[in-house]
Parts: C-alpha cells; sequence; structure tokens
C-alpha cells in the first residue's frame, strides 16, 4: 500500500496535465499510465540514492514513451511532456527561492545544487534514451534507403 497510493496519485496528477495539454481520450491513459510507471520505479529505487532513482526512472519513462509513440503513432512529446511531470523537482526550487529570500545562504547553496543535480537526471535519462533510438535509426537507415523504389533524399 506503501507503494500503491503515491503511484495513483501520479497517475491523478498525469491526468490533469493531460487534460490541459488537450490530449486526445484515447491516449490519456497510456500517458497517465507512463508517470505512474515512472514513480514506482523512483520509489523502487531511492534507497540507492535520489539521483541515481531519478536517472532511471526517467530513462524508463523516456523509453515508454519512445514505445508508445510509435504505437500509436504520435510525436514523442505528446507522451513524455506528461508522463515526466511527478518527477520534476518543484519542491526542491520552491525551497531553493525561499531560502535565497531568507538570505539562508547554507541551506540555499545546498538545495540548489541538489534540485540542479535532480534535474540534471531527468535531462540526462531523456538524452540517452533518445540517443539510442536516434543511433538506431542512423544504423537502419541505410537498408530503408536500397529497399525502396524512390530514392529518398532525407534520413
Amino acid at each position: 500500500m506503501e507503494y500503491i497510493m503515491p503511484c495513483i496519485y501520479a497517475f491523478i496528477a498525469c491526468l490533469g496535465f493531460a487534460i490541459t495539454y488537450n490530449i486526445r481520450w484515447q491516449r490519456m491513459i497510456p500517458v497517465c499510465f507512463g508517470g505512474a510507471l515512472g514513480w514506482v520505479v523512483y520509489l523502487l529505487l531511492k534507497d540507492f540514492g535520489d539521483v541515481f532513482a531519478y536517472f532511471v526512472a526517467t530513462v524508463v519513462i523516456a523509453a515508454y514513451t519512445e514505445i508508445m509513440a510509435r504505437v500509436c503513432k504520435v510525436p514523442v512529446i505528446v507522451f513524455l511532456t506528461t508522463a515526466i511531470l511527478p518527477l520534476v523537482p518543484g519542491g526542491g526550487m520552491y525551497y531553493t527561492m525561499e531560502y535565497c529570500v531568507k538570505q539562508e545562504t547554507m541551506l540555499f547553496v545546498e538545495t540548489g545544487l541538489h534540485t540542479l543535480a535532480l534535474a540534471g537526471a531527468i535531462v540526462l535519462g531523456i538524452m540517452t534514451v533518445t540517443t539510442v533510438v536516434r543511433m538506431g535509426k542512423i544504423i537502419h537507415a541505410p537498408k530503408l534507403f536500397f529497399r525502396s523504389k524512390h530514392r529518398r533524399e532525407e534520413f
């Protein structure tokens, strides 16, 4: 029960953003499932450290969104922007600015660096999966080029 309720909350949060982003009703459940999936991975790995858990959860979300984007034939950004939202370190950003306003320098620097590390883990996870997918496209592109009847100029 300790892991189920936070995942349901992540699902509901993604649902709210999916409605805000005008995602079609047929795609809302898969999009929200991606956010819940990422959150359960984070919860399972948070004992190994926040930054590592954020990185692995982001890799799982990015891989899921790449797969689902091809299944649903939509751009990856439709799935990724909503599914990644539960991992965004909004609380860390808030407390960083609060410590800055209160002029608590040590807490400001400590919280700011931790928040920056979490955001960096998210970015690195997305970049890793996107790079692997694009490398796969480049490797398989010549095969597509020679099989087609019409010559394609772009890759």
